[in-house]
């Protein structure tokens, strides 16, 4: 009979898998026409975003270029938790999408676990399978997605959405331009785009509190001591939130509503094998990889009541 439910509702899956899939392709038209045209700016005919700017097939190309990969990104990261779960028989939802009209086109995907995670051992490998399979996916398109962009005379900052890099995308960027005339900028192709956000994806999940992915991981790393990390980061979302990214204010709600604890599992004292604390180490690499302070440079409090005239 659940399964049967189950079935009953897939649609509601499939339906917002498509309505994800749509909105990222519209928010990739932004991104495709920032790196064809994102230099008209700093040309003599003027520059509008006018119908036949939307007519263009290589701009609606590379924005099916943009859903198609972020969507493969996201989708890698919640099928590595679902499939782990169907490996230790651990009851889980598919993948459910959520489509949003943001810089980014969703808000990310997530399972629902409906069985209890009772051994550290399966906790650490559903929680590490999901950021590890996004990671994989993401680290090849931030790559072609760099050689693919533009070196261009610097963008009125005013006019233009700066990203924050992450150690990874500077470790690539500084791999494959090695020397960016001064007084220039990177107008960043769609797939890097997407990649950078699979970055994002990846470090955000990675944050050691509750029930995020790495809070099932340092769970099972440490024990209950895990909340001890949780506060710490809790208290830096604050601090990031008033110098980095206002961002951060909304990250310390969320994780205040879901709670700073993690469920106990039977085994609490049973170690982790050493191949598995080998994965945690991985984890804290990729962890500090992939975080961006200031995921978008300049809202950070103190820009904001600059911008509000206090």
């Amino acid at each position: 009979m659940e399964e049967i439910r189950r079935k009953n509702r897939t649609w509601i899956n499939i339906l917002l898998f498509g309505l994800t899939v749509v909105s990222a392709f519209f928010v990739g038209i932004t991104w495709s026409l920032s790196f064809k045209y994102g230099d008209a700016v700093n040309q003599d005919f003027p520059f509008s975003l006018g119908e036949r700017f939307f007519k263009d097939t290589q701009v609606i190309s590379l924005s099916v270029l943009y859903s198609a990969v972020l969507i493969t990104i996201l989708l890698g990261h919640e099928l590595g938790h679902y499939l782990t779960c169907r490996r230790y028989r651990i009851d889980a939802t598919l993948p459910y999408f959520i489509p949003a009209p943001t810089l980014i086109g969703t808000l990310g995907a997530f399972i629902k676990i409906k069985s209890p995670i009772t051994r550290k051992q399966q906790l650490f490998d559903i929680g590490a399978a999901g950021p590890l399979a996004g990671f994989i996916l993401a680290l090849p398109a931030l790559f072609i997605g760099l050689s693919l962009s533009r070196v261009v005379p610097a963008l009125p900052r005013d006019e233009s959405i700066v990203f924050g890099e992450p150690l990874l995308l500077k470790m690539i960027t500084g791999l494959l331009f090695k020397s960016i005339p001064p007084g220039s900028d990177i107008l960043l192709h769609p797939v890097a785009v997407a990649g950078w956000v699979g970055i994002l994806v990846t470090a955000f999940n990675l944050f050691p509190l509750g029930q995020l992915d790495g809070g099932h991981i340092f769970f099972a790393l440490v024990g209950q001591k895990a909340v001890h990390l949780a506060r710490f980061f809790l208290g830096a979302f604050l601090v990031m939130g008033i110098f980095f990214w206002v961002g951060w204010f909304v990250w310390a709600l969320l994780i205040l509503l879901l709670g700073l604890k993690h469920p106990r599992v039977f085994d609490e004292d049973v170690p982790l094998s050493p191949g598995r604390k080998a994965v945690g180490v991985l984890i804290v690499v990729i962890f500090v990889l992939s975080f961006i302070p200031d995921p978008v440079r300049g809202l950070n409090l103190f820009g904001l009541l600059r911008q509000f005239g206090l």
